[in-house]
């Protein structure tokens, strides 16, 4: 069984809200190595290809296109790193998983993620986005019990709550939630959001402040 990881990081958030008065892009990276060293807090983003990781950065930030967008899979092919505030960062990662990718490729995207979230000393917390639409995807556990028997500090986002109606969302949530008790002892936090109508904005903003230093 897997435990959960017990620090600040899971702690209850406070209550403030967090006003982006300043959002920018600050670069492309192929390795972890090359990026700029930083002590200012990061929290990364990560799921299966086109899963929604930039229009929910953009829905964070509330900057339309600040991270590009495709209906494509499989376009965010490098490590993303914005800039909010001057005093935290935000990360796209590549999305996993997609089968069209060639091995090659998806061996260098693997050991890209798997170097920055081992590496990256000022990484907070990683938030991996489930789709909520559809039924738990092995793809998607195997990942999150990866990082959980590596601990790394993580949260769960569902996306795409919009396109479900409400007995639907109950239900897949419920589906998610009994997969992953399969392994885990507890869950880590878990998100519904959406893109569209900003669901889940304010209480994941309260989350990220809450792990801040005080």
């Amino acid at each position: 069984m897997i435990p959960t990881r017990n620090t600040p990081i899971f702690a209850e958030a406070k209550s403030q809200q967090m006003d982006i008065n300043t959002a920018e892009y600050i670069g492309s990276w192929q390795k972890n190595a090359d990026m700029p060293h930083t002590e200012l807090p990061e929290f990364a983003f990560i799921g299966r290809s086109n899963v929604g990781k930039s229009s929910l950065i953009n829905m964070l930030t509330q900057r339309n296109g600040l991270a590009k967008t495709s209906s494509t899979p499989g376009k965010t092919q490098s490590i993303n790193l914005f800039l909010l505030n001057k005093k935290i960062q935000f990360v796209d990662l590549p999305g996993y998983g997609y089968a069209k990718l060639s091995k090659d490729k998806r061996e260098i995207f693997g050991k890209m993620i798997k170097h920055y979230l081992h590496e990256r000393v000022n990484m907070y917390c990683l938030f991996v986005l489930i789709d909520l639409r559809i039924k738990p995807q092995q793809i998607d556990m195997d990942f999150i019990n990866e990082c959980g028997e590596h601990d790394i500090p993580m949260a769960l986002i569902g996306t795409k709550a919009d396109k479900l109606k409400p007995a639907e969302l109950e239900a897949n949530k419920a589906a998610i939630d009994a997969k992953l008790l399969e392994v885990w002892n507890e869950l880590p936090p878990f998100f519904i959001s959406s893109s569209e109508s900003k669901l889940g904005r304010d209480e994941i903003w309260k989350f990220i402040k809450g792990t801040l230093p005080k």
